[in-house]
């Protein structure tokens, strides 16, 4: 599944080539799985619409809408397209006259001639529309979806300390945890556990202030060196034009199961740690 990385370099692509266009008309395809929100709601909120901005909240590509000519004075609310990607969920751009490739539920046209295009094999993502409570018409495009969880970049030492306190799970499940931070997931857990040297079976409670410290430090970078390389390819992903990323060259831990650390040459092992395939260095982690 794509994760922090992965969502953010595609969303930055995407803001780069199709901020500013114009939605001119929507497919949507025959399976239900990909709508969370109903086709009708989304072709509604689609068409017409200007892409104001495209950006990341946890796992979630946002596209911020506008009523199109309405960006001086609004005419009606802001909504914003939600796209989660699941498991295998791309988010393509494509001159029209590409060939649609299998399993694409989406396409949206642009007024450039343009099209943005949902293609999901395992149908796990997710399309849907979010916009302001009616008392909120007036709300800034942007500011309506937050996530479920906190934003690990930019999280305090502080709050991310909180968001640990007492908790009996091992601090693998609780970095997965979307709803305390939202978008890490199995590969950045891993490769920040080991930055941090710190097992994934500890109990997350139980981590002193200072292997805290030492884990946000980790995890954030880790995180950011990824989007620099444009995430990790290690399955199906790809960014919005279609190229893997680079990332998956400097996992140190991550798949690599019985190869030696990068570190001390220790094997690495391969653990479950709540039905997770959990990869760590014995002798740099305690």
């Amino acid at each position: 599944m794509p994760e922090l990385p992965e969502v953010e370099t595609i969303a930055r692509g995407l803001d780069r080539r199709v901020r500013g266009a114009t939605i001119v008309s929507v497919w949507l395809g025959e399976k239900p799985e990909p709508f969370r929100s109903p086709p009708a709601v989304l072709e509604k909120a689609l068409t017409g619409s200007h892409i104001a901005r495209v950006h990341r909240v946890g796992k979630h590509i946002i596209i911020d809408l506008e009523p199109a000519g309405s960006s001086h004075k609004r005419e009606a609310a802001p909504a914003q397209w939600l796209v989660h990607l699941g498991m295998t969920g791309r988010m393509l751009v494509a001159e029209a006259e590409a060939a649609v490739l299998p399993h694409t539920h989406a396409i949206v046209d642009l007024a450039d001639g343009r099209q943005l295009r949902f293609v999901d094999p395992r149908r796990f993502g997710r399309l849907s529309i979010a916009e302001p409570p009616a008392a909120q018409a007036s709300a800034e495009p942007g500011k309506l979806f937050r996530g479920t969880g906190r934003e690990p970049l930019d999280i305090s030492q502080r709050d991310f300390d909180a968001l640990f306190r007492g908790r009996r799970t091992p601090i693998k499940s609780a970095l997965l945890n979307q709803k305390l931070l939202h978008g890490v997931g199995n590969i950045y857990a891993d490769e920040g556990l080991f930055r941090a040297g710190i097992r994934p079976r500890r109990q997350a409670g139980r981590l002193s202030h200072a292997e805290l410290a030492r884990l946000r430090a980790g995890l954030q970078a880790v995180l950011q060196e990824a989007i620099v390389l444009g995430g990790s390819s290690v399955s199906d992903y790809v960014d919005s034009d279609g190229q893997r990323g680079f990332f998956q060259l400097e996992h140190r831990v991550y798949l690599r199961t019985g190869e030696p650390c990068r570190v001390c040459q220790t094997p690495i092992r391969r653990i479950l740690v709540a039905g997770r395939g959990t990869h760590y260095c014995p002798n740099c982690q305690k």
